[in-house]
């Protein structure tokens, strides 16, 4: 352990190790991309890593030598000896491929080993390095299994039925066909309800939003604010209910449902989606309304006002941030949700996204129809959140620090 704090071993070891996770990556991206065959080369891409990191730390890598060691790492790959395989000879994709992978490469290792002294270095100086190339992976690592697999889902939801026969592993994109690439969604829209899918999920989504909370408020202030018997024990229990799998609860449900005449029925599905939503609600609204200034609701009292005036002029005002975190969170919730509505629905015109999805599930349905289904239903939920992000984030983080 103590050899590697010295630069001379420590960048090195961080060059081989950082140069399979880039060439791994590449690789695969690559190949879905062209729909060629790329593939890592192991050993050479340790002997590479390791050189490049060396030479590095070594000297003072200006821009000029930057680019110089990037074409260069780009020749060498192109030629067969490089960190990666290239199966498809030389070609535009090709050449594009081994420099992105060289210049994916010589930046990230001048971020990681360039401040690196080539003698000794401290403790900080060693774990500060370590700290950066972990940190970098994990980014690379992450970002890939993300962003590969909604790849392949879109490219698929494009491709004709004849093109995915003729090579299955083939996500490139073919331009020629224009208006064709959106065919499978035409014919989800036209042919298979998608459009009574989408409103179906966004009523019971929204629906599920406002019951949640129109329970969760109350319950949440009540914990947070007022003393009764057994409140520590509620509180401490109100996520009791995720310890028992939905899948054990699904045939009482069926049950009950079935002899209420409930089963088959939006009204059905808003009831129960909620059971799987409050306890979450309840347990990140008062985590919020505890971290509230109590001087503030006692002023509204002194005024006059009862206390569910309080909540409602003087609580739920403050609580905005926490609230469209809470409201967001549900509503991913209840239009992810797929084992009840799988359970409890049968009549297409009822069916919700991701029960609506579930049934192109057939050996009759084209893959590609399924994949675009499953755009639909990522898409909306995504931009979303995208959008409404940091109202989640600062409601989820404002009620953790009392002022």
């Amino acid at each position: 352990m103590r050899l590697l704090r010295y630069g001379y071993v420590a960048a090195p070891l961080i060059g081989a190790v950082w140069m399979p996770i880039v060439a791994t990556t590449t690789a695969i991206a690559a190949s879905f991309i062209t729909g060629d065959a790329y593939r890592p080369a192991l050993i050479p891409s340790l002997i590479w890593g390791a050189l490049l990191g060396g030479v590095i730390a070594a000297i003072n890598v200006t821009n000029v030598i930057l680019v110089i060691m990037t074409v260069f790492l780009a020749a060498v790959t192109l030629s067969g000896f490089g960190p990666m395989v290239i199966g498809a000879g030389m070609s535009f994709p090709a050449v594009v491929s081994a420099l992105v992978l060289a210049t994916a490469v010589g930046w990230s290792q001048r971020k990681y080993v360039a401040d690196l002294p080539w003698g000794g270095l401290t403790r900080h100086e060693f774990e500060e390095a370590v700290i950066r190339a972990l940190v970098g992976a994990g980014y690379v690592f992450f970002t890939a299994i993300v962003l590969i697999p909604f790849y392949v889902m879109v490219m698929t939801s494009f491709k004709s039925q004849q093109a995915l026969l003729a090579n299955p592993l083939d996500f490139s994109l073919d331009l020629s066909r224009g208006l064709d690439l959106l065919s499978s969604y035409t014919e989800l829209f036209g042919n298979f309800g998608f459009g009574g899918y989408l409103w179906v999920s966004f009523v019971v989504s929204v629906a599920t939003v406002l019951v949640t909370l129109l329970f969760s408020i109350p319950g949440a202030y009540a914990v947070a604010r007022l003393r009764f018997k057994g409140q520590a024990a509620f509180s401490r229990s109100i996520l009791l209910i995720y310890m028992v799998p939905m899948i054990v609860l699904a045939l009482p449900i069926y049950i009950a449902f079935s002899l209420t005449g409930l089963r088959n029925s939006i009204i059905g599905i808003v009831m129960i989606y909620p059971v799987t939503t409050i306890p979450v609600a309840l347990y990140m609204l008062q985590g919020y309304f505890r971290g509230l200034p109590s001087e503030v609701e006692d002023a509204g009292l002194m005024d006059g006002l009862s206390r569910l005036a309080v909540i409602w002029k003087i609580t739920l005002p403050l609580s905005l941030p926490a609230l469209a975190s809470v409201s967001l969170y549900v509503f991913m919730i209840a239009w992810n949700e797929f084992l009840l509505a799988f359970m409890l629905l049968d009549d297409p015109s009822k069916f919700t996204l991701t029960r609506g999805i579930a049934s192109l599930n057939s050996s009759e349905i084209p893959r590609q129809h399924l994949m675009a289904g499953a755009v639909i239903a990522t898409v909306p939920i995504m931009a979303i959140f995208l959008g409404l992000e940091r109202f989640m984030t600062k409601g989820l983080t404002a009620g953790s620090v009392k002022g």
